[in-house]
């Protein structure tokens, strides 16, 4: 599943949340986004229908609440930009992620470590 910038904010609200209303994303989003009522109602209306939430009706209000994990979300990302800008593998992306002169000391040292812990997983090209 794949989500535009303005969704994945629209997301992070509800994930931080549990449940939340328009008005609810829209308190907390307003100041950054300037987007008006309308407009979260848009965006939070096309999560619905890419699956990514689920609406209940509470009296006037839809409530909305994440029908996909934040980790769920991410890995759809990851993979998606893996198989369009890296031909399906991630091993040429992790290449590129280390080789940048932005990535720091802490984040080189982490990713080391997680790749020494855990064990590749089969299944993907690239072994992923």
């Amino acid at each position: 599943m794949r989500l535009s910038g303005a969704e994945w904010k629209v997301m992070s609200v509800v994930w931080d949340r549990g449940t939340a209303s328009a008005r609810d994303v829209l308190d907390v989003l307003e100041a950054e986004t300037e987007w008006a009522y309308t407009t979260v109602k848009t965006i939070l209306a096309r999560l619905a229908g890419k699956g990514a939430l689920a609406v209940e009706m509470r009296g006037n209000t839809s409530e909305y609440q994440a029908k996909v994990t934040q980790e769920e979300a991410r890995q759809s990302a990851l993979l998606s930009l893996a198989d369009s800008a890296f031909e399906g593998s991630l091993s040429p992306m992790l290449h590129f992620l280390a080789n940048r002169d932005s990535i720091s000391k802490k984040d080189r040292e982490e990713l080391i470590a997680l790749l020494e812990a855990k064990p590749g997983r089969p299944g993907r090209k690239g072994g992923r």
